[in-house]
């Protein structure tokens, strides 16, 4: 096997409950600038980030989505915008912009957790709380900070992996 099990990507997990302590803004923009480096179709970076502190907005940002809980509890959300023009490969490459920010959370110490703004009427209301109008829509958030102590009990969120086999196929 060419990677251990132990590999540090492996231990990435969605982090829903955060530590009552702030992030210093110098590490939120530390994170964004390893981000802005992630490629995207013909280098378009069709993305702003906007780091979300205020809780009333932070609130208002998890009723956006049916799992947006986390941005209301983290003393973070970062609002990943895309341009709603900008082409059909746009939400690829917010993903990408997304998972860098998760792995780039993760080796600094951060918990993250990354949320969906749905349906569209969402996304756009969403924008337009971090102030930002069309073409811009933000489906996509992430939680951000400090682990917190895990909730006792069983996860409401099924755990572990599917086989390999499941996933996996050669031709």
């Amino acid at each position: 096997m060419l990677w251990a099990m132990d590999h540090p990507l492996r231990a990435i997990r969605a982090t829903r409950v955060f530590a009552d302590r702030p992030v210093p803004r110098d590490l939120v923009v530390d994170l964004v600038e390893t981000a802005r480096w992630t490629g995207s179709a013909r280098n378009r970076q069709p993305w702003r980030l906007v780091s979300v502190t205020d809780p009333a907005v932070r609130h208002a940002l998890a009723r956006l989505g049916q799992y947006a809980q986390p941005l209301a509890a983290a003393p973070v959300a970062l609002v990943l915008l895309s341009d709603a023009e900008a082409g059909a490969d746009t939400e690829f490459d917010l993903g990408r912009l997304c998972q860098t920010l998760v792995v780039a959370a993760h080796f600094a110490g951060l918990g993250s957790c990354p949320v969906s703004l749905y349906p569209k009427a969402n996304a756009v209301e969403a924008a337009a709380l971090t102030g930002h109008g069309h073409p811009w829509r933000a489906h996509h958030a992430l939680a951000l900070g400090w682990p917190g102590e895990r909730l006792r009990g069983r996860s409401a969120v099924p755990v572990g992996r599917k086989a390999l086999a499941d996933v996996f196929s050669e031709l």
